[in-house]
């Protein structure tokens, strides 16, 4: 099973010793390591800002990206996106939803677009009031209706900052603005997007719930290879799908996305960075999960923006911003 991988990467040097392989690497240089091994194409699958790096050098040296840590975007779209037209290399999504709009996307005219829609599950509490949140446990949180997935992206998907980081992906990926991007609940996970075009057609993909799909579809594009053991769409035995608009102040995350999104060059950093680090204090349980928010609206509010910022100015922020909520929150 292992015999033709060449280079494995740990989080720590002191995790090296429980591997055994001969070519272990470890941090972030061993991710920029293994994102300069020959290959043809890079999936970009690590969680949270540590991808931006390796994605770039992968970039750099001309291969394709399969991407499916958003967070490259959410930080650097400005930055990254040029580099795609400037390797001439070609950026697949991964992520379903994203996924799921570049396939209604196949032969039409992107000029064309009206909107773009992203469907949302509305995660683990999606049917509480945000008075029913407060004291909720770290295990109801990870508990997902719809999917199997990381801690992290379980989380953000409770918050709805995941589908906040999705919106601000997409506005880089398609190039669409962000008044025409809406977000729905949809609690079947069936139709992972839609795409409404400008004669108001509106395409949808549809597929059971399943990350083997849209993670193939980005390496075997332009092909469609069958799936083993995937299981036909039966719409009938489903029954009915149902849409829901977004109650903004209930899931505020999200308009929080928008509003960093808009402003553009360093909040979507502070956004994401702000996220990340109060997703892992409440995993550590240093916070309650209505903390998330706060931290986030907090930093949001005091940030002072750099305008056009360089790749060194967002790491920076992305450092200062992880490092101001160590010392308020870890250090008490």
């Amino acid at each position: 099973m292992f015999d033709s991988i060449k280079i494995v990467c740990v989080q720590n040097k002191e995790d090296i010793d429980k591997i055994n392989f001969d070519n272990v690497v470890y941090g972030n240089d061993g991710l920029i390591d293994i994102a300069l091994e020959e290959s043809d194409v890079l999936i970009t699958a690590v969680v949270g800002s540590i991808g931006l790096i390796p994605t770039i050098k992968a970039i750099e040296t001309k291969k394709d990206i399969a991407l499916a840590n958003k967070e490259t975007l959410v930080m650097a779209g400005d930055i990254i996106m040029p580099l795609i037209k400037e390797y001439g290399v070609n950026l697949f999504p991964v992520d379903s939803e994203h996924s799921a709009i570049f396939q209604c996307l196949n032969g039409e005219n992107s000029k064309e677009i009206n909107k773009l829609i992203i469907t949302a599950s509305g995660g683990s509490f999606r049917d509480k009031t945000l008075k029913e949140l407060e004291g909720v446990s770290k295990d109801d949180a990870l508990n997902h209706p719809n999917w199997s997935m990381g801690a992290k992206i379980t989380i953000d998907s409770a918050t709805m900052f995941n589908k906040g980081l999705e919106v601000i992906e997409a506005h880089h990926l398609f190039d669409i603005d962000y008044e025409n991007i809406d977000v729905l609940i949809h609690k079947e996970s069936i139709v992972h997007s839609m795409v409404e075009f400008n004669d108001f057609s509106t395409i949808a993909q549809l597929s059971l719930p399943d990350m083997r799909l849209p993670i193939q579809y980005a390496l075997t594009y332009p092909n469609r290879l069958e799936i083993n053991n995937y299981k036909s769409l039966d719409l009938a035995d489903i029954g009915k799908l149902s849409f829901d608009k977004v109650d903004l102040i209930r899931f505020e995350a999200l308009a929080l996305a928008y509003e960093a999104g808009k402003k553009g060059h360093t909040y979507p950093t502070v956004l994401n960075a702000a996220n990340e680090k109060a997703v892992e204090l409440f995993l550590n349980d240093k916070i309650e999960f209505l903390d998330i928010i706060k931290i986030v609206k907090k930093y949001l509010l005091n940030h002072q923006v750099i305008n056009d910022p360089t790749l060194e100015d967002l790491l920076r922020v992305d450092g200062d911003i992880r490092n101001e909520i160590n010392k308020e929150y870890e250090c008490q």
